[in-house]
């Protein structure tokens, strides 16, 4: 069984991912075939549709990364990590945890909480 650090630092590393090719591997290697990601500003369903959700957060976030932020953890197939999106050489502008789902070790759905901006305004998803 893979741990809660790997398999965050696993989902993270194929938001950070630019090139498709590896990007989709990474997917396929991550991801149940029907797994199902929703927050409250986008969902996809499939590879091809988390695909699809990050090459969108790509476009509109260039050169932008996701960090893990201190330690994952989880129990039985449940798995719970924080993380920060921003600039490279800059201040995180988005912070979350995401609260995830397994099945047979890959990412079955994922919910997410998260505050965006300096106001920290919270958003919400919580489905699975």
């Amino acid at each position: 069984m893979t741990d809660a650090n790997t398999n965050a630092e696993r989902y993270l590393a194929i938001w950070n991912e630019t090139d498709a090719v590896r990007r989709k591997a990474m997917i396929a290697e991550t991801w149940a075939e029907d797994g199902l990601y929703v927050d409250p500003l986008m969902r996809g369903e499939g590879h091809e549709g988390v695909d699809r959700l990050v090459e969108g957060v790509q476009a509109r976030f260039p050169g932008f990364r996701f960090t893990l932020i201190g330690a994952a953890d989880g129990y039985d197939d449940n798995l719970r990590f924080s993380w920060e999106l921003g600039p490279v050489d800059g201040e995180a502008l988005i912070k979350g945890t995401d609260f995830a789902v397994l099945e047979n070790g890959r990412l079955k759905c994922r919910i997410v909480e998260f505050a965006l901006g300096k106001d920290r305004r919270a958003a919400r998803s919580i489905w699975c």
